[in-house]
């Protein structure tokens, strides 16, 4: 009796697994969401070493598209000079590169070609860079913006880093960025710019920061107009403009506010005194407040006074963490920052290791290993 339970348990646990396993069967055959794979595309981009599974994990859906045209996206990069490692890779980072006509990707490898004409350099910026390459929409938008920016006698190369780096710039009409770069330009010369500096003023700009076009021109005007509320003079506004150059495009007059008044509490300052330390350190204007406090716990965790801060601003460009090793670096040298002037840690790594090479102190090995080389945590 106890045989013949066993067996009919069995039999009816082997068909619930057919059931389970069939059932699993036509709901992946009957599943919205699950499109069959484009054989020829798959087989297209195999032949060209195209990593399938990387593709099938990012971006699965482009297997699955009527229309490919893989041989042709191919074969156009080859011709503009990539290998066949170079063409995987693209098409592994960027699939959606073969859904592109051939015809609009011929078209917008001429509207490349006419700012960078090298093919080695054209190259080596799709291969960085394929999204901004194979986006062929507005290709109109990005025709004008090109013409106006070199009418401004812009160098060829920051116009290629700006499609390569902010392709919507160029995506939206040409007169919006003539509206930023008409802004960017008034306030240059309003606060006291040479006309014949602008070019190479505006350049530094762009390079710096690509989506600046991006930002609206009345933000610019916001912030400035924000500074000067605070007593900046024309030429203190230059200063500031030209120091902090792509990032005040993004200083928010709101924030601004915050991190001056926490800075002229924490410093128990005057106006006067506060404008000095904002120009010797620009960057107190974009640090969050949040960002700021932390810096200033940090410095009076390790003893320094809020009298050296006010005469070496500069040290809050410093993470807490860069300060604790610099000032542990140079008092095992036997130099005492706190006694002393914050100048010899702000800077640059660069800068530090010529301010503490200039100290001609004596500099004492590890005794836990005396020929371990000395790590920096800035490395």
């Amino acid at each position: 009796m106890l045989r013949v339970t066993t067996a009919s348990l069995c039999t009816r646990c082997q068909r619930m697994r057919l059931l389970v396993l069939n059932s699993a069967s036509a709901f992946t055959v009957t599943s919205p969401n699950k499109k069959p794979e484009n054989q020829l595309t798959v087989d297209s981009l195999y032949e060209l070493s195209v990593d399938i599974r990387k593709v099938r994990k990012s971006k699965g859906w482009v297997l699955s598209e009527s229309s490919a045209y893989v041989s042709e996206t191919a074969d156009l990069l080859r011709d503009m000079g990539a290998d066949t490692s170079v063409i995987a890779c693209i098409l592994e980072t960027h699939p959606e590169a073969v859904l592109c006509r051939p015809e609009e990707v011929a078209s917008q490898r001429e509207l490349w070609v006419s700012v960078c004409p090298n093919k080695r350099e054209l190259m080596s910026i799709i291969e960085k860079f394929p999204a901004s390459f194979f986006t062929l929409t507005h290709h109109s938008n990005q025709r004008d913006n090109i013409l106006y920016l070199q009418s401004l006698r812009l160098s060829n190369r920051i116009i290629g880093k700006l499609m390569a780096s902010a392709p919507q710039s160029f995506a939206r009409p040409v007169q919006l960025n003539k509206e930023v770069i008409h802004t960017l330009r008034e306030t240059y010369l309003d606060l006291g710019g040479d006309e014949g500096n602008l070019r190479i003023w505006l350049q530094k700009l762009l390079s710096q920061n690509p989506f600046i076009l991006l930002r609206p021109a009345e933000a610019w005007r916001d912030s400035l107009g924000f500074l000067r509320e605070q007593g900046f003079t024309t030429e203190e506004l230059l200063s500031l403009v030209s120091s902090l150059r792509a990032s005040i495009a993004e200083l928010q007059p709101e924030a601004m506010r915050q991190a001056l008044a926490y800075v002229e509490g924490a410093l128990a300052c005057s106006k006067d005194e506060l404008k000095q330390i904002v120009i010797h350190c620009p960057a107190i204007l974009y640090y969050s407040l949040p960002t700021l406090v932390g810096r200033f716990h940090g410095l009076m965790d390790v003893g320094v006074s809020m009298e050296q801060v006010k005469e070496s601003p500069n040290v809050l460009e410093l993470t807490t963490q860069i300060v604790l090793y610099r000032i542990q670096k140079l008092a095992s040298y036997g130099y005492d920052v706190c006694s002393g002037s914050l100048d010899v840690i702000v800077g640059t790594k660069k800068d530090f290791e010529m301010s503490y090479s200039k100290l001609h102190l004596r500099q004492q090995r590890p005794l836990f290993n005396p020929v371990a080389p000395l790590r920096s945590a800035e490395d």
